[in-house]
């Protein structure tokens, strides 16, 4: 995974909770609903990597002010079965541990809890079928401006905002890089170490021993024991009325680029467009070493032409016309 370093400038936190500008936003009669316009790319190294797009999810059957969108990736390791079992299946179990009959305020509340309950489910289900495989999982669900995430594992989710605000909407558990991991791991019993060679040599990223996986959190994995969990890292955000754009990718993106290489090199570009170019760069950097998939959100004011935020429309408009012979040729 990249590194931090060069990650972009921090959004400062709100000052007032979450809770209140969603709750103020709503018994104020709310904004009206922002246009949704995504994309998405990817290449296959092994075939393991899955992607959702459902953008016209209704809450309430026949109720179009009911509706959301769901967008996610998943990372598989040791065969396909889990990312095609948690595609099929984990948006299905985090519906259902939503109240029935509830507003938009309280889903909206609900949600974090639902979406741990929901993984939590999908993991049990499928460790029931006694194989080996595990996944990744990012999925973020996207109501009007409000944004959650819920993510196991190192796919990532970022939010690139007009002014070059580039936010980090997942926590990356890798134990080479999460400390906090590490500590979870061995104060529940479980060793973490590198690969022992013969003759003492330790190789490759820090593993959790029995099992030797690099990852803390995922979802299957039925084989390495308890210290792997599937309880997600959950994030929800309420963006500014001038929208901005998400980049969901796989870390096939993420081992070449910092989140903002990954936002620079798409802005400006319709959703479609960056994915193949996020892919690109990726590629460009470091080549076809993993499965590569990325899924690119643009929430956008309805009162606004279709284009995400633009930091240099003379220089995005040079990278545009570049990236259409680039993206006929690929």
């Amino acid at each position: 995974m990249a590194s931090a370093a060069g990650e972009g400038k921090v959004a400062p936190s709100p000052s007032l909770p979450l809770a209140t500008l969603i709750g103020r936003e709503l018994r104020g009669g709310g904004s009206e609903r922002p246009l949704l316009r995504y994309g998405h790319f990817g290449f296959a190294k092994r075939g393991e990597d899955y992607f959702l797009v459902k953008p016209d999810r209704l809450r309430v059957p026949g109720d179009s002010s009911s509706a959301f969108s769901v967008f996610a990736v998943f990372d598989g390791h040791n065969g396909v079965s889990a990312a095609v079992f948690s595609k099929e299946h984990l948006l299905e179990h985090v519906m259902s541990a939503v109240p029935q009959g509830i507003g938009r305020e309280d889903w909206l509340q609900a949600l974090p809890r639902a979406l741990v309950a929901g993984f939590v489910k999908t993991d049990i289900d499928f460790q029931r079928k006694g194989e080996a495989s595990g996944t990744t999982a990012t999925l973020v669900v996207v109501d009007g401006f409000t944004v959650t995430v819920a993510s196991v594992g190192d796919s990532r989710c970022i939010l690139d905002t007009q002014g070059g605000v580039v936010s980090l909407l997942t926590v990356d558990h890798r134990l080479e890089e999460n400390a906090e991991e590490r500590e979870r791991v061995t104060a529940s019993g479980g060793e973490v170490s590198r690969l022992n060679l013969c003759g003492g040599q330790e190789v490759g990223p820090l593993r959790c021993w029995p099992g030797g996986l690099c990852l803390s959190r995922s979802i299957g994995d039925t084989d390495v024991g308890e210290f792997i969990v599937p309880i997600p890292h959950v994030k929800q955000v309420k963006l500014s009325n001038a929208g901005g754009r998400l980049i969901i990718a796989s870390d096939g993106i993420w081992d070449a680029l910092s989140s903002e290489a990954a936002a620079q090199a798409c802005r400006g570009l319709p959703a479609e467009l960056a994915a193949k170019l996020v892919v690109k760069q990726a590629l460009k950097t470091s080549g076809l070493k993993d499965d590569t998939t990325c899924v690119v959100v643009d929430i956008i004011p309805s009162d606004h032409s279709s284009t995400p935020p633009s930091l240099s429309p003379k220089k995005n408009q040079n990278n545009y016309r570049m990236s259409l012979a680039w993206f006929y040729n690929i």
